[in-house]
């Protein structure tokens, strides 16, 4: 794969980071991961459907101040990390 798409996998990875710590909100975190298209491009499409969803989970989920049975922020983040994983291996591979 492209060094833009290990760059990309990068500043995703660090903005996940940021989330955690409390230093960007769910918005800011889906905002830059949907621009991340290099690197979206180049993973299977499943890749980007599955970021979606926990993209917009963790949207729904920055809508209540507690953990919600739907929508567990840590266990959100825990599969973001998961796909971010993933995608690592995929994109090492090219």
């Amino acid at each position: 794969m492209t060094d833009t798409a290990h760059t990309q996998l990068a500043t995703l990875s660090q903005a996940l980071q940021a989330f955690e710590r409390g230093d960007h909100t769910a918005t800011t975190l889906s905002t830059l991961a949907r621009q991340q298209t290099t690197l979206l491009a180049a993973l299977p499409p499943r890749y980007g459907e599955v970021l979606l969803n926990l993209l917009d989970r963790l949207e729904s989920s920055a809508l209540f101040s507690e953990e919600s049975c739907s929508f567990s922020q840590k266990d959100l983040v825990a599969n973001l990390q998961m796909w971010m994983d993933k995608a690592r291996g995929v994109v090492g591979q090219g």
